[in-house]
């Protein structure tokens, strides 16, 4: 057994360095909530290469003490904490004294600061947790850390950063929530040269919202303010018109810390059933004001979720606040009126019954003429008298009752029209020369022997509750889901020729995405394009949609992509060209006809038959498409059989 041993000084600050910095984000995370706790009003962050070179933060907060300034490098250094009573009401972003000495672990630093009242200010520098040297030097009041070469001294480390984008995107993660945190603060981001982000600090939640993800994201948002058992829950949710696919634009602030609280999103989210659309979700920038004692942030290593000592108050407050607000706030859907109409849902076409053209039938002793023209779809039907003078309808086929054999095999069979004028308008002995006369006037019409006429296929009989198509074949009837039916129908379209069938847009489609959701598209920019979706960097989280595949609407695009990002998200690991089915499963779900949607019988009748033609089981989720039920066993219910 080997020997049990005091790990060395510099191999332990390496190990516990992990727990703090993973990533440049972490320098960063740590850095500026130490500049909110000294009070800065203005912080300025600038990365290069993603942070892995340089970072830089300064601040104009109260700056740190020359002699206090080589024991905040030391472990468990901290001014926030003092006794154990302390750890019962933490009011500060830090308590933990580890961030300062885990960057230094792992990194080159240096440090400019001057504290209130003093004239001058100080230079520290320390590389790998080792001090060298400190001089004065000319600054104003306040901190700037610059950090060089992270994880120089752990090439290991290095490794498992991922590429200069993607760190710096998660960098402006960072600082989008702690912008929202603090309203009171500016915070200026510099990337690469480029200033992307800028908050005013004016104390106007809305003026930080506006600054992180922009005009469109702003004003879909309803005021929130509400308190209850003594927490107040103030900021904004999103409109149920503005719901998003996923839960990655819920933000939660508690005592103006960034956390995830599974009790807040529960609280949210049942605030907004019956308002927002089942699988949509509501987006908020929610801040919770509970009493200190009341809430333990010293749960996670990276102080990002908490404990409450009672939840249900907290539950209560979030879910009364939230539909107060969609009471008072949310106003009825404004109409928009477009100039064209939306084109009926697109169905690749079964070849219908020749149209019938208009027949005249005049009546040159009356004056009289008589027109008639039939519906592309319907089939002919046969003008047998009834009564004299009165014709009569007797459909030996149903406008939707045609042959499903005979559909591509060979034109439709239409019988001839006949006529027979009553007494009163039979005035003169040429009545049936006047009939000859009608009939000739008639246009051409193919005529052919019943018996030759086939029993018809397939029979649509009509629609249930706007969702089911109810046909009748043979001896059976069927139920066809309608929105399966055809999810199934373009899935394997789509599966077939994504990259040819996409339209170019009219005008390009801006979508703006939370930063993670925004990196993991940069990262699948050529995957999209397989699917259809021809899209470019536009910055600053902001995606720029210029093609989409040809059965979406356009309406549909931003929210697509916007679902899409987040599956990109989660299942990064399984996404290589030969697995994109589910990106078609989305993309056939969101441009198939719905359940509710108005179809004429045509339609309904077209998908039925290609349903049947391509003998389609399931959607591409899994659900059933048809359910069968035989005559017999319907005879069996109605007692006429045993």
């Amino acid at each position: 057994m080997a020997k049990i041993q005091v790990l060395d000084k510099q191999i332990a600050e390496l190990i516990a360095a992990g727990e703090v910095v993973e990533r440049p984000s972490s320098v960063v995370k740590e850095l500026v909530e130490n500049s909110i706790d000294a009070g800065a009003s203005a912080i300025t962050v600038e990365i290069q290469n993603g942070g892995v070179t340089y970072i830089r933060v300064t601040d104009n907060g109260s700056g740190i003490q020359r002699d206090d300034i080589p024991t905040a490098f030391l472990r468990h250094a901290t001014s926030k904490v003092h006794t154990q009573e302390d750890l019962d009401h933490i009011g500060t972003l830090g308590f933990r004294g580890e961030a300062l000495a885990s960057i230094a672990a792992v990194s080159k630093v240096e440090l400019l600061t001057c504290a209130k009242g003093e004239m001058i200010g100080s230079h520290y520098r320390i590389e790998g947790g080792e001090e060298v040297d400190m001089e004065d030097a000319g600054c104003p009041e306040g901190t700037t850390f610059i950090i060089r070469d992270l994880f120089y001294n752990t090439p290991a480390r290095i490794k498992f950063l991922k590429k200069d984008v993607t760190e710096a995107n998660a960098v402006a993660g960072v600082l989008d929530r702690i912008a929202l945190s603090h309203p009171e603060v500016s915070i200026k981001f510099i990337r690469s040269g480029k200033e992307v982000l800028l908050t005013p600090g004016d104390g106007d939640l809305l003026s930080d919202v506006y600054a992180v993800f922009g005009r469109d994201f702003a004003k879909n948002l309803l005021p929130v303010d509400y308190t209850l058992h003594g927490i107040r829950v103030h900021g904004y949710i999103s409109k149920p018109t503005a719901a998003r696919p996923n839960r990655s634009m819920q933000y939660f602030f508690i005592n103006s810390r960034v956390v995830r609280s599974r009790t807040a999103m529960a609280a949210l989210e049942e605030s907004c059933k019956g308002s927002v659309m089942v699988g949509r979700f509501p987006a908020s920038v929610l801040h919770l004001e509970v009493a200190l004692e009341g809430v333990d942030v010293n749960v996670h290593p990276a102080k990002i979720e908490v404990r409450f000592v009672n939840e249900r108050p907290v539950f209560d407050a979030v879910y009364h606040a939230c539909k107060n607000a969609l009471q008072k706030e949310d106003d009825r859907k404004e109409m928009e009126l477009q100039s064209a109409a939306k084109p009926p849902i697109r169905i690749l076409p079964v070849t219908p019954p020749a149209k019938l053209e208009q027949t005249k039938l005049t009546d040159q002793m009356g004056g009289k003429s008589y027109s008639r023209r039939e519906d592309d779809a319907v089939p002919s039907f046969q003008m047998q008298p009834m009564e004299k003078g009165k014709p009569s309808l007797t459909g030996s086929e149903d406008p939707l009752f045609v042959s499903g054999k005979k559909l591509q095999e060979k034109p439709p069979v239409y019988q001839s029209i006949s006529y027979i004028p009553s007494k009163e308008e039979s005035c003169s002995s040429d009545v049936d020369q006047n009939i000859e006369t009608s009939q000739n006037d008639i246009e051409p019409v193919v005529t052919q022997e019943a018996e030759e006429i086939e029993e018809p296929a397939i029979r649509v009989i009509g629609e249930a509750f706007s969702t089911y198509i109810i046909l009748e074949v043979g001896k059976e009837l069927f139920l066809i889901d309608k929105h399966a039916a055809h999810e199934r129908l373009l899935y394997e379209q789509i599966k077939k020729d994504a990259t040819i069938n996409h339209q170019m847009l009219l005008v390009p489609v801006p979508v703006t995405l939370e930063k993670s959701l925004y990196d993991a598209v940069l990262d699948h920019l050529s995957l999209l394009s397989q699917a259809g979706f021809e899209t470019e960097d536009f910055g600053d989280g902001c995606i720029l949609v210029r093609s989409a595949p040809l059965e979406l609407d356009g309406a549909d695009v931003e929210l697509l992509v916007t679902e899409l990002a987040g599956r990109l998200v989660t299942c990064r690991r399984d996404l290589i060209p030969e697995q994109l089915e589910w990106i078609y499963h989305s993309v056939a779900c969101r441009a198939a006809v719905k359940a509710g949607d108005k179809n004429s019988p045509k339609e309904l009748y077209e998908l039925a038959v290609r349903a049947f033609e391509e003998d389609v089981r399931y959607c591409p989720h899994g659900r059933p498409i048809a359910i069968r039920l035989t005559q017999k066993e319907l005879e069996k219910q109605f007692g006429r059989i045993q």
